[in-house]
């Protein structure tokens, strides 16, 4: 069991959300669903709470309400190896959501990511404050971060 787990607000579309990033991410599964019985305040069946799996990492959803919304102030950085990774991640979470600056983005639920590959932090932490703040120009002018970009500023 990991000691800290996130744990998401929905607003009756637990089931959907779940479902949707058990099918965006390869290594992933549902792990638990809890659904109401008869004579509680949800109707019979549906999801109250459930656990799932997004490539190791659990997480715990809810079907809280409207009372609360997701924010930038939280968001889940996927490293991504390659391009076409990237590429993939970014179509697939940002369908009906919404593509902001520097790789991050918004789910149709309203919860943000950023698709990230591992060498955008390698450049940017170069001893060389110029290449460095080169790969920064060119982060801050892309949505979807393009490697092959990123390591052409770096060269430059």
């Amino acid at each position: 069991m990991q000691k800290i787990t996130p744990f998401l607000w929905f607003d009756g579309n637990v089931e959907e959300a779940m479902n949707y990033y058990t099918s965006v991410f390869t290594n992933s599964k549902i792990i638990n669903v809890m659904r109401a019985g008869e004579g509680g305040p949800y109707a019979k069946g549906t999801v109250i709470s459930a656990t799932f799996q997004l490539e190791g990492q659990e997480f715990i959803a809810l079907n809280g309400g409207p009372q609360f919304k997701f924010t930038e102030a939280i968001s889940f950085f996927v490293n991504c190896e390659t391009q076409e990774e990237i590429d993939e991640k970014w179509e697939k979470l940002s369908a009906g959501g919404s593509k902001s600056q520097c790789g991050w983005l918004k789910d149709k639920f309203g919860l943000s990511w950023q698709i990230v590959p591992p060498v955008l932090g390698e450049l940017l932490r170069d001893k060389d404050p110029v290449k460095a703040g080169k790969v920064m120009q060119a982060m801050m002018g892309m949505t979807k971060i393009n490697i092959q970009q990123l390591k052409d500023a770096y060269n430059s």
